[in-house]
């Protein structure tokens, strides 16, 4: 099933302005959001702002860490402060051109886990509801693991 553009779901627009060599300032549509530098690694570019795959590992990082938090707290948990890293790995295709072969993602909560309320649900559905992700994972593999405040893997 494909999907198709709905009216009542608004997009975005964003505007890239190049300013010097692959170095650009991101305008985002909401003024409110400041100015974001965006650069390539060194040595094709400056590495003064991440770098379009480093923006893809924050974007997948930052919504699985969203949607923990968003259905830790449906249940009335409190996680406690969530700390997440993202471990991108690149590799080759066929033509030997550059690609993200994998993205890898360790969601650690604040707090033990002992006495959430509904948590194997939680952890049962909340990856479904990452857009960015969910959709991602036809090209790319995502791995995600999560982690209590004492350690201990409990998903993934």
């Amino acid at each position: 099933m494909s999907a198709t553009p709905s009216a009542e779901l608004p997009g975005f627009e964003i505007e890239l302005r190049q300013q010097a060599d692959y170095r650009f300032e991101v305008h985002f549509d909401n003024p409110a959001v400041p100015v974001l530098i965006t650069d390539e690694h060194a040595p094709l570019g400056g590495d003064a702002g991440p770098s379009p795959d480093r923006l893809l590992a924050t974007s997948v990082a930052n919504c699985l860490a969203a949607s923990l938090l968003f259905a830790m707290r449906k249940f009335k948990n409190d996680p406690g402060r969530l700390r997440v890293t993202a471990r991108l790995r690149p590799t080759r295709n066929e033509a030997r051109r550059l690609r993200i072969g994998s993205i890898e993602v360790d969601l650690h909560l604040g707090v033990p886990a002992a006495g959430f309320v509904q948590f194997e649900r939680i952890l049962n559905q909340f990856e479904e509801f990452c857009t960015v992700t969910q959709s991602l994972r036809s090209a790319i593999a995502v791995q995600v693991r999560v982690f209590d405040g004492d350690g201990v893997h409990v998903h993934g």
